[in-house]
């Protein structure tokens, strides 16, 4: 077990103001791995006025140099690529496959993304006799999930830097080992004391001291939509900048004429990959009621498949959590085609990959998001009605179209209230704005959309 003392803030590692600490708990075998210190109010407090001390210097940095930081950066991180991927399968129970390809590559390109904008993006602008400038918003208090720790860590720590923010970061207490390593690679990298600081901590606790402390002017949140509530809340009270990543129950839609066995295929592995702790997986599929029996035994047989390929859910909350779904989908009147609310093993937090048939746009596993390896299969009547159904819930982050005739597709997705799509398994595009529509969040993250977020203008008129 790794004992790490300290938060990093201004620069250095220094003791919480308490001894209180979390212990991080390995998911595949419920073994305490780390502890790490459970920073309070007071540890956000002192790492906020080191961002407010170091922001005028950093905000006025050339936009040149805060790229070489950021290439510093993608380095340091490319450099520990197989102790992140090792980290991040020790904390979150993913295969260490996916590990190194997703959790530790995928981060390591998004920072590389901003290093380049950094440097290209017109910070300046002639509109008319106006000169239009695009200025840090300030200090960032950004709070992470659990899920994938390090990408979301860099979709809002990577842009805020590009853009001369500062930032004060709570990561997920679930997995707040892969954000020390982060915070080892910002050391490594060069970047002034107090522009980027690291307070491990609770939600309720340091997650709120963050969102409520009148130096931070902009709160990054990606988790729950019931948490969003709240911090929205909290920052409309100050009139404070949010933008917010929340929830998902995306649509998987396959039209007619597509080629059923790929797009069933290829949504499976989307609802299994990660254990399905993704906010943007397809979970519920859409399918024409002449193709739905087909379609149904391909994805029985496609998400057996998996058994063991598959990692634990994070802990023993979530474990819980994903299978009271899934015995309420059973309760609800859902046919059960493969996996089970039974845990496959006896130790660790594993859960079956499960494939729901006759799913009814009501039912609870189509509307609410069970973030685990579980799968809806809904059918539909015609186009109207599948976008009827596709759009009938409170959220709006991601989905897919499949059809043979490519126009007929992108019509279609035109029509989805959501913030991403994919047609015909388009690949996943680093530099393409992810956010939702509706109740799956404010605003929007990667590429220029997600820079833009940590910008605002001001016009000199002359």
């Amino acid at each position: 077990m790794k004992a790490q003392d300290g938060l990093y803030i201004d620069g250095a590692w220094r003791p919480a103001e308490s001894e209180d600490v979390i212990d991080v708990v390995n998911p595949a075998d419920e073994q305490v791995i780390g502890r790490v210190p459970a920073g309070g109010a007071l540890d956000v407090d002192t790492a906020v006025r080191a961002a407010r001390a170091a922001l005028p210097a950093w905000a006025a940095t050339p936009p040149a140099e805060r790229a070489a930081r950021l290439t510093a950066l993608r380095d340091a991180l490319a450099g520990r690529r197989d102790e992140i991927a090792g980290t991040v399968t020790a904390e979150l129970g993913s295969p260490l496959a996916f590990s190194r390809s997703v959790h530790a590559a995928v981060p390591i390109a998004v920072v590389g993304s901003y290093a380049e904008l950094a440097a290209t993006h017109a910070f300046e602008e002639k509109v008319g006799n106006s000169t239009v400038l695009h200025e840090p918003i300030g200090v960032v208090g950004a709070i992470t999930p659990w899920n994938y720790p390090l990408h979301q860590i860099v979709a809002k720590v990577a842009p805020a830097l590009a853009a001369g923010c500062t930032i004060v970061l709570k990561p997920a207490e679930d997995t707040p080992l892969t954000a020390r390593l982060f915070a080892g690679a910002v050391h490594e990298a060069g970047l002034p004391a107090g522009v980027f600081n690291l307070v491990t901590g609770l939600g309720p606790v340091a997650g709120q001291a963050l969102a409520e402390h009148p130096g931070v002017d902009l709160v990054s949140f990606t988790g729950s939509t019931a948490v969003g509530r709240q911090i929205g809340a909290v920052a409309g009270a100050a009139v404070k900048k949010v933008a917010l990543e929340l929830g998902g129950k995306s649509a998987n839609v396959i039209l007619p004429d597509a080629d059923l066995a790929r797009a069933v295929h290829v949504g499976v592995a989307n609802v299994m990959s990660n254990s399905g702790q993704t906010c943007s997986a397809w979970t519920r599929m859409l399918v024409h009621r002449e193709r739905y029996a087909e379609a149904v035994e391909l994805a029985a047989t496609a998400a057996a498949k998996y058994g063991d390929r598959i990692g634990p859910v994070v802990s023993a909350k979530q474990q819980a959590r994903v299978r009271g779904y899934i015995e309420k989908g059973i309760a609800e009147g859902a046919r059960l085609v493969a996996g089970g609310p039974e845990a496959p093993r006896e130790k660790g937090y594993f859960v079956s990959p499960t494939v729901f048939a006759d799913v009814t746009p009501e039912m609870t596993i189509a509307q609410e998001e069970i973030f685990g390896p579980v799968l809806s299969i809904l059918r539909y009547d015609d186009e109207e009605d599948a976008l009827r159904i596709a759009n009938g819930t409170v959220y709006g982050l991601a989905g897919a179209v499949w059809a043979a005739d490519e126009a007929r597709a992108v019509a279609f997705a035109r029509r989805m209230d959501t913030g991403q799509v994919d047609i015909n398994g388009g690949r996943f595009n680093p530099l393409a704005p992810f956010g939702g529509y509706k109740q799956s969040g404010v605003g929007r993250e990667l590429g220029a959309h997600g820079l833009a977020e940590y910008l605002q203008t001001k016009s000199l008129q002359f």
